[in-house]
């Protein structure tokens, strides 16, 4: 049984926008897979809650004259998994989703609602960090996008306003153009579990396949938000492929991480894994590319 003091069913975006204007402790619900746990555990009893499940406009993958890929809001896992055209630019992020949860958890949860709810273990945040990804908003004021770093603003916090909702995920060209990449999960299970830390690598290699061109990397649960890590990017452009660069990598990434200490594992755990994963997701990002090591 669900604790839930009103339920609002918005009929389009601008019906949505209305409500949340109208009641401004209302929350939005689309799968349910967080809120709904949040409810039955006394965390948001008594919520007044604004379906937004019947926009079908906020679902569904396209790509633009700039060639930029479009993923509405409300997609989800396993339809961002199973589409032609993310698995044919964006294996990194069919990576990512796939690890999420269960069959019945990826076939509810949606890509905005992973990204909406501002926590660092995110699995698909990483991902979207190291695809530069762009984050689409609507509200009473219009669309406004905000990189996806500005998106986040705090431990569990988001740059969304009053009565503004995610309508959408773009990936620029450039982020998965010849690009390549590997999402790698530590946890405590091998499934339906939440990531110890998360790393995501997407990088471009030169013509002649010999070196870095372009790289990102992206960590959930490496500090309070998912983060970027431009120490070691920076560190790694325009280097050799060798084993010596993936060791002086872990090294740099270290600079860019704040990880806690938690019941589900220690900072000093938390970096060890950080060095580890950075180091894996990079050998595995670049054998993707064609590279040798």
């Amino acid at each position: 049984m669900y604790d839930i003091e009103a339920l609002y069913e918005a009929r389009s975006l601008d019906h949505a926008i209305a409500l949340l204007e109208e009641h401004p402790d209302a929350r939005i619900i689309a799968g349910g897979s967080d809120i709904l746990i949040q409810i039955r555990e006394g965390r948001l009893a008594g919520a007044k809650l604004v379906s937004i499940q019947k926009l079908d406009e906020l679902r569904g993958i396209s790509r633009s004259e700039d060639g930029a890929i479009r993923i509405g809001a409300l997609t989800s896992f396993s339809h961002i998994a199973q589409n032609p055209l993310i698995q044919a630019h964006l294996g990194v992020l069919v990576q990512a989703v796939s690890s999420i949860g269960g069959p019945q958890i990826r076939n509810i949860g949606t890509i905005g609602g992973n990204t909406c709810n501002g926590v660092s273990s995110a699995d698909s945040a990483a991902t979207l960090m190291a695809l530069d990804a762009l984050m689409e908003y609507r509200g009473p004021q219009g669309r406004r996008v905000l990189p996806i770093q500005a998106h986040y603003v705090g431990a569990g916090k988001t740059a969304l306003a009053h009565a503004e909702l995610l309508t959408a995920i773009s990936i620029p060209k450039e982020s998965y153009h010849a690009c390549y990449g590997c999402y790698l999960k530590y946890a405590m299970r091998n499934a339906l579990d939440i990531a110890t830390l998360g790393c995501s690598v997407n990088l471009r290699l030169s013509q002649d396949k010999q070196r870095l061109e372009r790289v990102r990397i992206g960590f959930g649960v490496a500090g309070p938000v998912p983060i970027r890590a431009p120490h070691a990017e920076a560190a790694l452009k325009g280097k050799a492929l060798s084993e010596e660069t993936l060791r002086e990598a872990g090294t740099a990434v270290l600079l860019d991480v704040q990880p806690r200490s938690s019941w589900r594992a220690s900072r000093e755990l938390r970096l060890q894994l950080v060095e580890e994963l950075t180091k894996r997701a990079l050998r595995c990002s670049i054998r993707h590319a064609g590279g040798i090591l």
